[in-house]
Order: C-alpha cells, then sequence, then structure tokens
C-alpha cells in the first residue's frame, strides 16, 4: 500500500510555481493576481480563504480578499462581480461558497467572466472541460488528476467507480477520467444516493474516486484486493475527546480499507491540499492566456 500524499505534491506545485513567478519578477512582468470574495463569516470558509491568501504570499503572487458582510444583497455582489470581470490586474478570482441563502449562487456564478473563473464552475469552462478543449478545470479534480499523474498510478483501461455526482467533483471527474491522456482512458462508472448496487459495483473497481461527503461510508468489504482509493470527502465528526472538539475523517474507514488498497489517500492530508494548489495552478495559467491576448 502506498500513499497518495497531496501535501508533499501540493508543496511541490507550489515550488514549481515559485520558481515561474520568480523568473517573471527579473524580467519585470506582472505576477500573477488572484481574488476572492468571501460573504459573510463562515467558519470552514473563513479558514479556506486564509489558506489561499498565505499560499499566494508564499509562492509570489499578488491577492486580494474582498470580505463583504453576511447582509451583502444580490445585486452588491453582482456588481463586485462586475467590478472584477473589468479589472485587468486580476488574473483570476473565486466566489466562495456557499453564499448565504439570500443570494442565487447560480445567478452569481453566471456573471464571473470564464476567462477569470479559476474555480472552473463557469458553464463555458465545464463545457469546454467536457469536450477536451483547454479550459479551467475545477480545482478539486484538477488535484485528483494531478496526483494520479505524479504518482504513475495506472488508469488505462482500468474500472473507475464514482461515488457523487457533484458539479463540483463527482461530475467532472468521471469526465476527465473516461477522456483520452494521462491518469485517463479509464471505463467509469457514475454513482450517487439513488444507485442501488454501489457495493457490487465498488467491488469490481479498479479505481475508487469517493466524494459523497458521508464519514467512512467505503468499507473495507466494499473493495478488492488492490484498488486504488481517493477519497475526497472531509468531514467534522463532533467528539469531545478531542481538543478541538472534533476529529477530521473521509468517506473511507481508512484503518481497515488500506489494508487491501495499493494507493490511497489520507485525509487530511489527500486531496484537500491539492485544490489549493490546483486552484494557484488555473490562476497561473489565467495569467499566460491573459499575456497571449495582451
Amino acid at each position: 500500500m502506498k500513499i497518495l500524499d497531496g501535501k508533499k505534491v501540493s508543496n511541490d506545485i507550489k515550488e514549481e510555481i515559485a520558481v515561474e513567478v520568480a523568473q517573471m519578477k527579473e524580467r519585470g512582468e506582472k505576477v500573477p493576481h488572484l481574488a476572492a470574495v468571501l460573504v459573510g463569516n463562515d467558519g470552514a470558509s473563513l479558514t479556506y480563504v486564509g489558506s489561499k491568501v498565505r499560499s499566494c504570499e508564499k509562492i509570489g503572487f499578488e491577492s486580494t480578499l474582498i470580505h463583504l458582510p453576511e447582509e451583502t444583497t444580490e445585486e452588491e455582489l453582482l456588481e463586485k462581480v462586475k467590478e472584477l470581470n473589468a479589472n485587468p490586474d486580476i488574473d483570476g478570482y473565486i466566489v466562495q461558497l456557499p453564499l448565504p441563502k439570500h443570494i442565487n449562487e447560480e445567478k452569481v456564478l453566471m456573471a464571473v467572466d470564464p476567462e477569470k473563473d479559476v474555480d472552473g464552475f463557469h458553464p463555458v469552462n465545464f463545457g469546454k472541460m467536457a469536450l477536451d478543449m483547454e479550459s479551467f478545470i475545477p480545482a478539486t479534480p484538477f488535484g485528483i488528476m494531478e496526483l494520479l499523474k505524479r504518482y504513475k498510478v495506472d488508469t488505462e483501461g482500468k474500472n473507475v467507480v464514482v461515488i457523487g455526482r457533484s458539479h463540483i467533483v463527482g461530475r467532472p471527474i468521471s469526465i476527465l477520467m473516461s477522456q483520452k491522456g494521462e491518469a485517463a482512458n479509464s471505463t467509469v462508472t457514475l454513482t450517487h444516493s439513488r444507485t442501488r448496487n454501489i457495493e457490487e459495483l465498488t467491488k469490481q473497481a479498479d479505481i475508487v474516486v469517493s466524494a459523497l461527503g458521508v464519514p467512512k461510508f467505503l468499507k473495507e468489504s466494499m473493495v478488492k484486493e488492490g484498488a486504488v482509493i481517493i477519497d475526497v470527502g472531509i468531514t467534522r465528526v463532533p467528539d469531545e475527546t478531542q481538543k478541538r472538539g472534533y476529529y477530521i475523517t473521509g468517506d473511507v474507514d481508512f484503518e481497515n480499507v488500506e489494508k487491501k488498497a495499493s494507493f490511497i489517500t489520507p485525509v487530511p492530508g489527500g486531496v484537500g491540499p491539492m485544490t489549493i494548489a490546483m486552484l494557484l495552478k488555473n490562476t497561473l495559467l489565467a495569467r499566460a492566456r491573459h499575456n497571449k491576448k495582451a
């Protein structure tokens, strides 16, 4: 069994980007600029956005955090999005989800300029990705693909089962792994909460990608010997014995499933760190594309 160490790989990617940024500075070029819009004070979102800002500083990107109050109206947020679209200094930006309930998330995401949509959530980018055209790939699936590539996991002709059909992870990774290319060329089955025979399917899978958000859903009995296990789930489980009052776990019963797996991602330290690294990668790509058009 080999750990797919997302923390290590994400640090490697950040170092590679930092070298590119240092070279840009030496040439007197503009460095990539990533902005993040955060509405309200959701704890998980604050932590995540804070991590993005620190990562930008570490690799030499410029970063801007736009923190708006919880009571910000949909119209005010859309105006802010319009400003970011028009600002030539911003290469890419994200609108941190979830948004407060009084704001229509779909309307806001549709307003983001696809050329600056480094989260890869806009339908234009999703459509281009599905057609195997140049696009911004959602950061988490992008990170999974990069992990598989860097650990040289054999995916060609393999039977892949994806658990979860979200537009952010499950659906895009199922598309990416079925396409031609490295870490792809697989036969993919996309399962979800209405799938009746998930256990039968996972038992036959060479690779299982679980993005369900149900703690320890994937049990040892559900996977075959030598399977590759990608755990995208991350859940805070209340536990008064822990100093923080909770512990973090994924979709996979790691302690038991790892006995059978050939490769497995830990939680935390697996897919999570890759998400931020690939968001930075998308921002670097955005900056390069804007330079081509300039």
